[in-house]
């Protein structure tokens, strides 16, 4: 039998280990101490406020609304589930403390309250969710009487209705009848007469309606003509004249006619131009004021220079011939010589 040397024992012992160290099993890989990949990345995820806002809110929104999904894609299902939510709404709108009872209206006119009655879409009582406040006054803010109109429902199932009416400023008068305006130019209604409303002042012409409250300034500034002022009329849609008493006329420019008028308000007032035979101050042009007189004022003045006078018509008249009277003088001499034979033949 073979024996074992020294040397071949020396090899089998056992290592040396350090103290404290535990021995480790014989062929088990080292594990080590740090997460899987993938659980870091779940843990990396987390970290991020998107993920918990998906998961904490998202996933159980889009539970709930497939359960929903699944409960309402039957037909049925939906009708009695829209069925009874009508029935509920119904019952809730139709109790007696959201009930409109009566229409209160403060401030109309006769026929203002009438249209405005005539406007409510629904017949009292009502309930009050059957009534669209805001698309209600928008619809009697477009009446032309009306300027603002104030709704509310006050306790007691009434519906108020405060209106506040435009004032009538001017008479319009144009070629398609008369119409009412207030001072800012917006139509208020029509009228069949001027004697209907003979406190009013009168404008005329196209256009004139829009350019009122410019109208009303010129009325205002006419103070010492005031009472002979008839009217005023827009004149190509582009300038105002004054309309006075026995024809006479003040024909403004078309800018700044405001001192223009007060221009011929001052001659008036130093010379008394207004109140002589004066058809016309034409203040067109402010630095060429021109003066369209009257058919006597013309005449004497025609007299002064030795011209002939102008007719109604405008023509000059012919002076009178001196040669028919002439023979006539001469035929009467005649005459009475032949009456006189005669008489010394008897």
């Amino acid at each position: 039998m073979h024996r074992q040397g020294p040397q071949n024992v020396a090899h089998r012992l056992a290592p040396v280990r350090r103290a404290g160290a535990r021995p480790q099993p014989a062929g088990a890989p080292r594990r080590e101490p740090g997460p899987s990949r993938l659980a870091y990345r779940l843990n990396r995820m987390w970290l991020r406020p998107l993920y918990r806002r998906l998961f904490r809110l998202g996933l159980p929104a889009f539970l709930v609304c497939m359960v929903a999904g699944l409960y309402l894609a039957d037909d049925t299902r939906r009708a009695n589930l829209s069925g009874g939510l009508t029935a509920m709404v119904d019952r809730i709108q139709s109790r007696d403390a959201f009930m409109v009872k009566t229409m209160q209206i403060e401030g109309a006119s006769a026929a203002v309250d009438k249209g405005l009655r005539a406007m409510l879409p629904v017949t009292l009582p009502a309930s009050s969710f059957d009534i669209d406040l805001p698309a209600l006054r928008t619809q009697i803010e477009l009446l032309d009487a009306v300027e603002h109109v104030d709704l509310r429902i006050k306790p007691g199932g009434i519906l108020s209705a405060v209106v506040t009416e435009r004032q009538p400023a001017v008479l319009w008068r144009h070629a398609r009848g008369i119409e009412l305006m207030d001072r800012t130019g917006h139509r208020v209604a029509s009228v069949t007469s001027r004697d209907l409303r003979s406190d009013l002042p009168v404008i005329a012409g196209e256009g004139a309606g829009e350019r009122a409250a410019e109208a009303l300034a010129l009325i205002g500034a006419a103070g010492p003509i005031l009472p002979r002022l008839r009217g005023l009329e827009r004149m190509g849609e582009r300038r105002w004249d004054l309309v006075l008493d026995r024809g006479q006329r003040i024909m403004l420019p078309a800018d700044r006619p405001l001192p223009a008028l007060e221009h011929a308000l001052s001659l008036d007032r130093a010379d008394g131009l207004l109140s002589r035979d004066v058809i016309a101050v034409d203040l067109r042009d402010p630095q060429r004021p021109v003066l369209r007189i009257g058919l006597t004022a013309q005449n004497r003045l025609r007299r002064a220079q030795g011209l002939p006078e102008l007719g109604p018509d405008g023509r000059e008249i012919e002076p009178e011939d001196d040669a028919p009277a002439a023979g006539a003088a001469a035929t009467g001499k005649d005459t009475g010589k032949r009456g006189g034979r005669p008489a010394r033949q008897g």
